[in-house]
């Protein structure tokens, strides 16, 4: 019997085999985008260098992509109303990946702000409609399906460094591998226009019939999980945008490891973000409010290992690992998710607009608040300020979510129906 998922009209839809393979297609995409969001950073001292920038404004130029998202989030989530899936996310690597070019291109501070947060409006486009895609279809397992999309971005994150402190040896200029990066995209969207088929992307999520009662996801987005799961996303966009914006010139600058070192470090952070399908996974089984309580009090204690204590080249692979698997692989993952669980099924489209908005507005100003704060007070009081003290405000909050007006995943209902 062919295996197969219906539509929200009932219709079937196609084999899961092949949702599966395009949903992969989907996240190989996204993968391009992590590997530019990893490789700026790495060469983030290099721009600095060559084109006179400050501490703080350079910080700037590593999380300024993160405004276009912001900005773009929540439009593009009622835009799909209007468009396909499909189409907005080849025009958001569209934009991206033109954006990625012209930073090569650039010459000054103000052009080059503005090509890295145009970066930004593509990548909320493709970032938005991917998690609407995985969750719409697999309703079972909702946050582990955005832990898929957060696994390729530790995909990208270990491949970008890598390569691209390899192609900055070769060429010896900064421009050499953000054009490579740029022109990936071009292959990503011929890869995605040939092999994904809009029974698969213009999904919509149903909800079984028998297990409607369970389903108490309120029908709008002025609930309360959904303002508290905002103003948590947008501490965790200052958290993790803040490590990410950053953590690279802090390497190089105040512990000086070289650009290769710095790569390899920043691979391990990579491959914690490989578990980011387990995050997903605890997410979907256990309660909103314990899992990112207690997430983010690890983020403190992370933070302050990161930017205070840690010095050796080993203390910090082994933080950043573990940062990648309980910032980025827990944490991101499961504040994605439960926005989603949070509404009726038919905002999943929306939920997912506020959710990029809300950590990437954040995120924009991350790296110029850490950078500023390393300048007036050190980098060890930067951890401390914006990453463990954020942190453990975060931890707060989160025991003010109410878990019983989410969504429970199918997979439990089931659990709960057996009982």
């Amino acid at each position: 019997m062919k295996n197969t998922v219906s539509q929200a009209g009932g219709r079937p839809a196609g084999p899961v085999v092949a949702a599966v393979a395009m949903f992969v297609v989907l996240l190989a995409s996204y993968s391009i985008n992590a590997m530019d969001r990893q490789i700026f950073p790495l060469l983030a001292a290099d721009v600095r260098h060559e084109l006179g920038f400050g501490l703080a404004e350079t910080g700037l130029l590593s999380t300024i992509f993160t405004l276009g998202m912001a900005i773009a989030g929540v439009p593009t989530g009622f835009l799909l109303a209007r468009l396909s899936r499909k189409s907005a996310t080849i025009i958001g690597i569209a934009i991206f990946s033109l954006g990625t070019v012209l930073t090569a291109c650039a010459h000054g501070f103000v052009d080059m702000l503005l090509y890295r947060a145009a970066t930004g409006i593509g990548e909320a486009m493709q970032l938005t409609v991917i998690i609407a895609i995985g969750t719409s279809y697999f309703t079972r397992f909702r946050s582990t399906a955005v832990g898929a999309v957060n696994f390729s971005f530790g995909v990208g994150a270990i491949v970008g460094p890598i390569a691209g402190s390899g192609l900055l040896a070769m060429r010896h200029t900064w421009r050499f591998p953000m054009v490579v990066f740029g022109l990936l995209g071009v292959v990503a969207i011929v890869l995605l226009a040939v092999a994904v088929r809009p029974w698969f992307s213009e999904v919509r999520a149903a909800e079984a019939s028998r297990n409607s009662a369970q389903i108490s996801a309120p029908p709008t987005l002025l609930n309360r999980n959904t303002v508290l799961l905002t103003v948590l996303s947008l501490i965790g966009g200052l958290i993790i945008y803040g490590y990410l914006g950053m953590y690279p010139t802090f390497l190089r600058e105040h512990l000086a490891f070289t650009p290769a070192v710095t790569g390899h470090v920043m691979s391990a952070y990579g491959i914690g973000v490989f578990a980011s399908i387990a995050g997903g996974w605890i997410g979907d089984s256990l309660s909103a409010r314990k899992v990112l309580s207690v997430s983010f009090l690890i983020a403190a204690v992370l933070g302050y290992g990161l930017f205070y204590s840690a010095t050796s080249v080993a203390a910090q692979e082994a933080l950043s690992f573990v940062w990648g698997l309980v910032v980025s692989g827990t944490i991101y993952v499961n504040l994605a998710g439960y926005h989603i669980r949070s509404v009726s099924g038919h905002l999943n489209n929306k939920a997912s607009g506020v959710f990029v908005s809300s950590v990437y507005g954040s995120a924009s100003i991350a790296g110029y608040t850490i950078g500023w704060l390393a300048t007036s007070a050190g980098w060890s009081a930067a951890g401390l300020e914006q990453i463990s003290l954020l942190a453990c405000v975060g931890a707060l909050i989160s025991l003010g979510l109410q878990p019983s007006k989410m969504a429970l995943p199918v997979s439990r209902m089931m659990t709960a129906d057996a009982k």
